[in-house]
């Protein structure tokens, strides 16, 4: 039975590798600071994220390694939050470079997370993976990522190989932003977020998990993949479906400075919603990968269905 490693992999992300992979055969191993007794679709096995230990051994002969960890992102961007963002990435990124140099039988792939933030704010063009670095309004996003992606690149593995994840917002039908949002069209404020024009880069669930299942089977592809769908769409655009498909006729808009108020009381950040992500799959789409879910009608319509 191939064995799948997922590393820090116990939050939203996690759960959706766990139970597609274990449902396609594989033996799932979470590496995880607080591992439970019962699980049904892993097995979990106790790593602190920055030190060498028992959960080595995992990683001797498994197919993949899936490294996921990393203080979340929806969190107020102060000084101590800011350092358990940056350091939970690198610790974690350089702590398995470090078990991957010490097997006999390493892994055949190390798939480890970045971000699709990391490219400049943009609503005139799409990037695809050649597309410019740079943030706007916050350079924090960009520089964890940057960080995040140079230590993973200075890991010698010259028997797995390597691939950074620039994955975009993952849509999925429990505990994601896609559950906050159909909550808000409901709730009648599911309007436009700021000017509306920013663009939406995401991915459905099911989509993440056929792609990172056809990187393991494809041994040409390496270095920087876009895990986005090909079809990002306007903050202002994205709403409108979430209405259309929930039967809600109006949304109240929240303007710029709603974002900021509301961000501080619920402890995150407004940049997360008013920076312009627009990302295209450059790599996955030349390489022949078929999206399921290419359009956003199609996948909020697909996770509202399994909703009911």
């Amino acid at each position: 039975m191939e064995r799948i490693i997922l590393a820090g992999g116990s939050g939203f992300l996690g759960g959706v590798f766990t139970r597609y992979f274990a449902a396609k055969g594989f033996e799932v191993v979470v590496l995880t600071r607080q591992p439970r007794q019962q699980e049904t679709h892993a097995r979990e096995v106790f790593w602190d994220g920055e030190t060498l230990g028992d959960w080595v051994k995992e990683l001797e002969g498994a197919q993949a390694l899936i490294n996921l960890a990393g203080r979340s992102v929806d969190c107020r961007y102060h000084a101590r939050n800011r350092k358990l963002m940056m350091d939970s990435r690198l610790h974690s990124t350089r702590v398995l470079g470090e078990a991957i140099a010490r097997c006999k039988e390493p892994p055949q792939v190390w798939l480890n997370s970045s971000t699709a933030t990391i490219y400049r704010h943009s609503l005139d063009r799409p990037w695809d993976e050649g597309g410019e670095i740079g943030a706007t309004p916050d350079a924090f996003s960009v520089e964890i990522a940057t960080a995040w992606e140079r230590v993973f690149d200075e890991r010698k593995t010259p028997k797995t190989r390597k691939i950074a994840m620039r994955t975009a917002m993952v849509f999925g039908a429990s505990g994601s932003v896609f559950r906050v949002l159909r909550r808000l069209v409901r709730c009648g404020l599911g309007g436009r977020m700021g000017n509306g024009n920013q663009y939406v880069s995401w991915i459905h669930e099911e989509d993440c998990c056929r792609a990172i299942e056809w990187l393991l089977e494809h041994d040409e592809v390496a270095g920087i993949v876009n895990m986005a769908a090909p079809n990002p769409v306007t903050n202002k655009e994205m709403m409108r479906i979430f209405r259309e498909i929930c039967g809600v006729p109006f949304g109240l808009p929240a303007e710029a400075w709603m974002l900021e108020v509301g961000a501080f009381f619920l402890r995150t950040e407004a940049e997360l919603i008013i920076k312009s992500r627009r990302v295209v799959p450059g790599r996955l789409a030349a390489a022949g990968f078929k999206f399921k879910h290419p359009t956003m009608r199609d996948a909020i319509e697909d996770l509202c269905a399994r909703g009911k």
